[in-house]
């Protein structure tokens, strides 16, 4: 069964294509890296997904049953605003709850539950603005968990981390697939890729190689992503 499927995508930006007939079937339930070149238009992929821009063909399907959780690569959250963990993590469930009702006494058990997932249980009356880089990242992490999603696509999450932090999200995500959740995660590390995520889609604007990560994450295939970025007349319009 298929979480996300993808046929024949292409996404421009002043007319140069971003990403260039992809087609790739992301299996539920799996973990996904999504990797290559600067300028690859991995991050924009995601965003396309999410709708966030417009794709001049193809067609993005994916289960209406689903929900869906983006973490953007840089977030908008401001680490100023007189917020405690608790309440940052508690927003994951203002979908269901809305703007000014209070939480009952399950979402309460929930949050607690996504901060205990994140080990940072003991952390919820902390302002936002004392947490580190990692906590932070991880209190984004337990928002996810309280959201409930299924599908969970995430922009570049372990960026600025430090190794054991880093090492800490990658288990995290595992026990996400583990308990039968999709996750798709942009990379810049390798070895990251080959080490915690099941599949690998090796992007360089089109699809150079999609499947089990040690499969696809071969010398051969990174060459040839690096071959074909080379071609680019341009990265400086491109996202990546």
């Amino acid at each position: 069964m298929r979480a996300l499927e993808i046929s024949n995508l292409t996404v421009s930006y002043k007319a140069h294509p971003v990403v260039h007939h992809l087609t790739a079937q992301f299996p539920l339930g799996q973990s996904c890296a999504i990797v290559g070149p600067n300028g690859a238009g991995k991050s924009t992929l995601l965003k396309a997904i999410m709708g966030l821009v417009p794709y001049s063909e193809g067609v993005i399907t994916r289960s209406e049953a689903l929900k869906v959780s983006y973490l953007s690569q840089i977030s908008h959250i401001r680490r100023d605003l007189p917020l405690t963990l608790f309440e940052l993590v508690s927003a994951g469930a203002l979908n269901q709850v809305g703007l000014f009702r209070r939480l009952s006494s399950s979402i309460h058990q929930r949050v607690f539950e996504a901060l205990e997932f994140v080990g940072l249980e003991n952390f919820g009356e902390r302002s936002i603005d004392s947490l580190s880089g990692g906590q932070f990242q991880k209190a984004l992490f337990a928002r996810i968990v309280v959201e409930g999603a299924d599908l969970i696509l995430l922009d570049e999450p372990f960026n600025a981390m430090d190794a054991r932090t880093t090492q800490e999200l990658c288990l995290l995500i595992e026990r996400w697939e583990a308990s039968g959740k999709t996750v798709i995660a942009v990379l810049h590390d390798l070895h990251l890729a080959k080490q915690h995520f099941t599949n690998t889609l090796l992007l360089a604007r089109e699809k150079i190689a999609f499947g089990p990560s040690k499969v696809v994450l071969t010398e051969a295939n990174l060459l040839k992503a690096e071959s074909v970025s080379l071609g680019w007349e341009s990265d400086s319009w491109c996202e990546v």
